[in-house]
């Protein structure tokens, strides 16, 4: 039998990104979700890590936190925009700025000692050890 852990949460923060997303792709609306800056992120794995890779194009790495407890990573920082001039005329300006945050449940459990994070060309990435499954210790229990 199989114990799946039930995170009402997760489905919450799925649905604001994708609310995030679908303003993100539309910026001409003039609609701006939050008014924030949101990284696009890509979280993946192979038998002994899971991989996070976010992109934040413009943004200094020092402007960049990463936090891991309890098996929920966060990543906290700020694009800033470039000092504004007066005597700049726009026809068009899409890009966006601001602070951001994004938490992410991991979806399996991560050694918080083993974790290596590089900041290359605006993209993130974070690779997160696995935690060795602890072997189930099942015992059937007989009626009397």
């Amino acid at each position: 039998m199989t114990v799946l852990k039930f995170e009402p949460l997760k489905e919450l923060e799925n649905l604001n990104n994708r609310i995030q997303r679908y303003f993100e792709d539309f910026p001409s609306l003039g609609l701006e979700f939050k008014g924030n800056f949101n990284p696009r992120i890509d979280i993946s794995e192979d038998e002994k890590n899971l991989f996070v890779e976010a992109e934040i194009p413009g943004t200094k790495k020092e402007d960049i936190k990463i936090t891991l407890h309890d098996n929920i990573l966060t990543l906290k920082g700020e694009k800033r925009r470039e000092e504004e001039r007066k005597e700049k005329n726009f026809f068009r300006s899409e890009r966006t700025f601001g602070p951001f945050t994004r938490s992410f449940t991991l979806p399996v459990q991560v050694d918080s000692n083993d974790v290596e994070a590089k900041f290359e060309d605006g993209v993130l990435m974070i690779k997160l050890g696995k935690v060795n499954p602890k072997p189930i210790n099942e015992k059937e229990i007989k009626l009397s």
